[in-house]
């Protein structure tokens, strides 16, 4: 475990530089999770170290594989300054709890929620998994343990999830697409659905 998380830190110093600063949380029944924060300019981002520690388990296996299976960490970005995103920290603990939590796989596609706003006076309660591959290259282990990916999340407004749920991740990105959509934007409204 305490290897895998090595490489993982150093694959995330590698691709985002130093940390100014990280923070831990641990919840009952689960291993630590922390959050390191890195200022890239006008962005700030946040990731997880902690999460792919083990291996997600798909809720109907019968065993749960201590090596194999899909492993990740996420990786929010935000613009500076406008917001309290710094609160933040917590709650991504929580949705990188969650594979060991409820036993889920997180996967790109999916939707996570916290019940509450990601920070004070944030529209969104909820995240996208996006596509990995981008910001972070993934990590590959020896075998027989699987690479561990790093998922941007992507910030919904309660409207946005309700909408992604009927039509789809696909169809969602392409609306903020269509819409030049600032994703990074830490106050904006919810793009036109219809």
């Amino acid at each position: 475990m305490g290897e895998v998380l090595a490489l993982v830190e150093a694959r995330l110093l590698t691709a985002l530089g130093e940390p100014d600063a990280r923070a831990a949380v641990t919840f009952l029944g689960t291993d630590r999770i922390e959050v390191l924060r890195f200022v890239d300019g006008d962005v700030v981002r946040y990731a997880t170290l902690g999460m792919s520690a083990h291996p997600m388990t798909d809720p109907t296996a019968a065993l749960a594989d201590p090596v194999k299976g899909p492993r990740a960490e996420l990786v929010l970005s935000v613009r500076a300054g406008l917001a309290d995103t710094d609160k933040v920290l917590r709650p991504l603990a929580v949705l990188a709890s969650t594979p060991q939590v409820e036993g889920v796989v997180v996967a790109a596609g999916a939707s996570l929620d916290v019940g509450e706003p990601l920070w004070p006076g944030a529209p969104f309660s909820s995240v996208l998994v996006a596509e990995p591959g981008g910001l972070v290259e993934d990590l590959d282990l020896d075998d027989p343990m699987d690479p561990v990916r790093f998922l941007p999340l992507l910030p919904m407004t309660s409207n946005e999830a309700a909408w992604k749920r009927v039509h789809g991740a696909e169809a969602l990105q392409e609306r903020w697409l269509v819409n030049g959509t600032d994703l990074r934007d830490p106050l904006r409204r919810s793009v036109t659905l219809d």
